[in-house]
């Protein structure tokens, strides 16, 4: 999307970025808090072969909110959106704290699905600070809001010990207690995007696209595209299909390993505290070099830093495989590592399939995008409880490098077939 003319001011953009950052931070917080414990809890009122259910039951729960998430988006703009998301991981959140009060696993597993709002959310917000970004400046735009999450994603890990401890004043099951935070948290980023995400990034943009084709801003959009015609349009673009393969396979194994990592940790008697600090030097690297990543995909090109993720995640899938659950320093370096390329997958990922597809076609894309990367990690998330459970956590890294390879064999031949996007 081009940017608003000079004679357009003030600038939208750098506010428009600045509240979906903050919104950012507190979603951070409500994410990683219940992620830190999602497994935990999930083994705790089933078994550890159904802990891959609760990473799953997450990720299922964002990939499918995605769609009537990105449906309002396109009628309404991304403020509704982003309000609607929030609003339904809330309702999530508090049906995971009944039912651990209750024992009742269904329900607990329902309120994670429900809980993906938060997640959708997030991921949304990336896409809603390129609205208006220029195509120099789109990754830069993007990663500065994933990187914003960095701080809540850091802190929220931590604070399972804390809310634990309040959960048992209060009487609610210590492993339910992050989600009471989840809850506040994603209350205030609601009431933000309310308040403070004005223009609403998308609608401006359409209205910015509309003088430039000389026609009256404030139209309705565009019919939106199927499904079907979505995935037809992706296909056809080969950049396109490289993105979506770079979300959906980095999304995927990242949802694995670490969905996985604190029950590998707990069977060796870790402490929530070591779990966190494992939990959070991965989120660290999932978001605090973001803006490094967004700047090496503007100036080196989206498929070189695709190609260099994937590479970070083979490593990371060496180190934390070889790792007992005893060995909490090399599996936080490990995991650490294995959110740094997620990012790079992320990011470039994300950029290159955006503006590889026609502006009016992006919400739409966006969010099918979004739902393909979530059945692909709830899928792996399912299956990781399984491989953990009647095999091993170094097997499960194994299968995880398996799926990355091909990944990368595509990115470096496209890299040569073409020129750096």
């Amino acid at each position: 999307m081009i940017a608003p003319a000079e004679n357009q001011v003030p600038d939208p953009q750098p506010r428009i970025v600045r509240v979906l950052a903050a919104t950012q931070v507190f979603g951070g917080v409500g994410a990683a808090a219940g992620g830190a414990v999602g497994a935990l809890l999930a083994a705790d009122l089933g078994s550890e072969s159904l802990s891959g259910l609760a990473a799953a039951a997450t990720v299922i729960g964002a990939a499918l909110i995605a769609l009537p998430v990105s449906r309002v988006m396109h009628e309404h703009g991304r403020r509704p959106g982003l309000i609607l998301a929030y609003v339904i991981g809330i309702l999530g959140a508090t049906l995971v704290v009944v039912g651990a009060s209750l024992n009742l696993f269904p329900l607990a597993l329902l309120g994670l699905v429900a809980a993906g709002g938060g997640t959708t959310a997030g991921l949304q917000a990336r896409y809603a600070a390129t609205d208006m970004a220029t195509a120099a400046r789109r990754g830069r735009s993007l990663s500065t809001v994933v990187w914003a999450t960095t701080i809540g994603s850091v802190v929220g890990p931590n604070l399972a010990g804390p809310t634990g401890d309040f959960a048992n004043i209060v009487g609610v099951p210590r492993l339910a207690g992050p989600y009471l935070l989840t809850i506040a948290v994603w209350v205030i980023c609601a009431l933000m995007i309310a308040t403070l995400l004005r223009p609403d990034p998308l609608l401006a943009a359409r209205d910015a696209l509309a003088r430039e084709r000389g026609q009256a801003p404030g139209g309705r959009p565009a019919a939106r595209d199927s499904i079907r015609r979505v995935l037809e349009m992706i296909t056809a673009i080969p950049a396109a299909t490289l993105g979506l393969m770079a979300m959906a396979v980095g999304h995927a194994v990242m949802v694995a390993v670490m969905s996985m990592t604190p029950v590998h940790l707990h069977n060796s008697a870790a402490s929530l505290q070591i779990i966190g600090f494992v939990i959070s030097g991965h989120i660290t690297g999932m978001y605090v070099g973001s803006p490094l990543v967004g700047m090496a995909a503007d100036r080196f090109g989206r498929r070189p830093v695709i190609i260099g993720g994937g590479t970070l995640l083979l490593v990371s899938f060496l180190i934390a495989g070889t790792a007992t659950g005893h060995e909490s320093t090399q599996l936080g370096v490990g995991l650490f590592l294995l959110g740094l390329g997620w990012s790079c997958t992320l990011i470039a990922g994300s950029t290159l399939l955006t503006e590889s597809v026609p502006v009016d076609s992006r919400p739409s894309v966006q969010g099918s995008a979004d739902l393909i990367m979530g059945i692909a990690g709830a899928s792996a998330g399912l299956l990781s409880g399984v491989v953990v459970g009647f095999g091993s956590y170094a097997l499960l890294n194994v299968l995880a490098t398996l799926l990355v390879i091909p990944l990368i064999v595509i990115a470096v031949r496209s890299t040569r077939r073409l020129a750096p996007t």
